[in-house]
């Protein structure tokens, strides 16, 4: 898709249509990086995301896998 730059005070932007925004996820602010000679425009991150989902298992080589999972409380009590 091709768009025109269009004058903005002493800088220029672009209007980007409501359906690839709606597509892309981006609403008030978007992460800008420059990439080459490449802008890329990407939705914000959420910030702490993925904080409180289930942690996965550790995979059979990691070195968490070797740590015993806690079986109950049977040996903690006093």
């Amino acid at each position: 898709m091709r768009i025109n730059l269009v004058k903005v005070g002493n800088s220029k932007g672009i209007i980007i249509p409501a359906p690839l925004l709606a597509s892309c996820g981006m609403q008030d602010s978007v992460e800008l990086e420059i990439d080459g000679k490449k802008l890329v425009l990407a939705a914000n991150k959420q910030p702490r995301a993925g904080w409180f989902s289930a942690p996965s298992k550790p995979d059979e080589g990691s070195l968490l896998a070797a740590i015993p999972l806690d079986e109950g409380i049977d040996e903690w009590q006093w």
